[in-house]
């Protein structure tokens, strides 16, 4: 088969892209799968050390820009529309996949109308307007939340989840481990979280009672890197920071509570390694998508959420020794938040776009 995933921009976008690509090629090395992006997305920088090729259009969004930014967007439609028929035209893809992203839009609607199949993956639980207009026009829709399916076309929605990366899958099979040291991850994304930076560095001086039976793995981002590790170092704490860690898998497997935004991808990783999590939505993601991801944790008991309006090193503090003093409510929350993970997400997704395929 040939496969064209089109979007990215953010890791969140990409990631679950990279993990549809990942299954087709382990069931056929003979799958080829390019992807479709822009020059200024995460993919620029990432798909070539992976060995994918990306094929560039030149697009940009269109949400909450200036008027000049929206006009030379809207202007940039028809030019993306062209480049994204030319690179169908060329690969013929027997399906292509919009997995969100500015490049989503253009690449999905140029498959349409060369009547190639066509999906789209939506990673939050409060569906964006692209895929929400995309919606309207695909062949089949791919939901990560089942609060999700009211925005779409029943009878072409599946909720699959949201694919990760084999690494995460591969770690289902390890039991959860209670240490005697526990391990708390930090990370607020590739490029960091200036919030949750200057907060767990205010929680250090309460973190000094527990200190012997705690350690961290904190990726700032490059910006704060300098200033959090030597915060740790005067604190006396054993931490290990770094502005971007490269196996996170490792970094899931070991830790005990994980401290993070609500990104969707993030979460799909947490659930399928099993992991407790207090979470801090980004309160600027549009339409505040991250509460709602975050919301649909909770409730399911997999997880504690802070809004970042009402963060503070108190209240971060006092979830973290809530959860690390109970072995009980840790394992518990471990539990409900492995219920939600889905490792088969890629596989469902591939086999129905395999079906997709062979029904056109």
């Amino acid at each position: 088969m040939r496969i064209i995933i089109a979007g990215g921009g953010t890791g969140g976008h990409l990631f679950p892209g990279i993990a549809v690509a990942e299954e087709f090629q382990k069931r056929d090395p003979e799958n080829r799968v390019i992807f479709i992006g822009t020059q200024r997305g995460i993919e620029y920088r990432l798909l070539g050390k992976l060995g994918y090729e990306l094929k560039l259009i030149d697009v940009e969004g269109l949400k909450g820009r200036g008027w000049k930014a929206l006009i030379k967007g809207v202007y940039a439609i028809p030019n993306s529309m062209w480049q994204s028929r030319m690179i169908l035209r060329d690969f013929r893809p027997d399906v292509v996949i919009g997995v969100g992203g500015y490049a989503s839009g253009p690449a999905v609607i140029a498959a349409w109308l060369m009547n190639i199949p066509t999906a789209i993956a939506e990673q939050n639980a409060l569906a964006g307007n692209t895929n929400r207009i995309l919606g309207k026009f695909v062949d089949r829709i791919f939901l990560t939340y089942e609060q999700s399916k009211g925005r779409f076309p029943a009878r072409k929605v599946s909720v699959t989840g949201n694919p990760v990366r084999a690494a995460f899958a591969a770690r289902l099979n390890e039991a959860p481990k209670m240490r005697a040291i526990r391990q708390i991850l930090v990370f607020g994304g590739s490029q960091g979280a200036a919030a949750i930076n200057k907060t767990v560095v205010a929680m250090l001086p309460m973190l000094q009672k527990i200190k012997d039976r705690v350690r961290v793995v904190h990726q700032t981002g490059e910006r704060d890197c300098e200033e959090v590790r030597r915060a740790y170092e005067r604190a006396g704490m054993e931490a290990e920071v770094q502005p971007f860690i490269v196996d996170m898998a490792s970094a899931y497997a070991a830790s005990d509570l994980i401290i993070c935004r609500a990104g969707a991808t993030s979460l799909a990783e947490i659930t399928v390694a099993g992991k407790a999590s207090v979470l801090i939505p980004f309160p600027y993601a549009a339409d505040d998508h991250q509460t709602e991801n975050a919301r649909a944790m909770v409730e399911a008991g997999a997880a504690a959420m802070i809004r970042e309006s009402e963060l503070s090193a108190e209240a971060l503090y006092s979830l973290v020794e809530s959860l690390l003093e109970d072995d009980k409510k840790l394992r518990g929350m471990e539990e409900r938040s492995k219920a939600l993970g889905r490792p088969d997400a890629a596989a469902r997704i591939v086999d129905a776009c395999v079906r997709l395929a062979a029904e056109k």
